[in-house]
């Protein structure tokens, strides 16, 4: 009897003590990061970057002939994107629009032009698809969104 006793408290001194169940979240990984690479260059010719849901750079190209100050818009807009939830036009717009958001443009980080776009698989996001030099604001937002959706990604929750 003293040693089933025994027994039962170490087991139960095991389940306290045991790891938390901590949340699974998805993420886009280097596989799809091409894939949405090849998807979004097949719609325009541009600079494109994709970071996993941490902000941690998987993939940047540039197309022949795009300028070099591309490749570092593209992931400025990728992480604004990624850090607001929001697509970079959308963002931009609410910005002007409000006296309190001016000095978003101050912060190094941030690019308040539309190309970038958050990536949702459900209402999970799992990274950010920047694009610039495809020939303006809304063609960059254009391209991204046709590749994230060629993936079966949306851009909202």
């Amino acid at each position: 009897m003293y040693r089933n006793a025994l027994f039962l408290s170490f087991a139960i001194s095991a389940s306290v003590l045991a790891a938390p169940t901590l949340p699974r979240h998805a993420d886009l990984d280097l596989h799809t990061a091409r894939q949405l690479a090849d998807a979004g260059l097949a719609q325009c010719t541009a600079a494109l970057t994709v970071l996993d849901r941490g902000g941690n750079l998987l993939l940047s190209l540039r197309a022949d002939g795009v300028g070099p100050h591309n490749s570092i818009a593209s992931q400025r807009k990728a992480y604004t994107a990624l850090s607001t939830k929001t697509p970079t036009r959308l963002f931009a717009e609410r910005a002007r629009n409000n006296p309190e958001a001016a000095n978003l443009n101050s912060l190094p980080e941030l690019l308040l032009l539309g190309g970038g776009v958050p990536l949702f698989a459900d209402t999970e996001l799992v990274g950010a698809l920047g694009i610039a030099g495809a020939g303006g604001a809304e063609q960059d937002e254009a391209c991204a969104v046709k590749a994230a959706n060629q993936l079966g990604l949306t851009i909202t929750p």
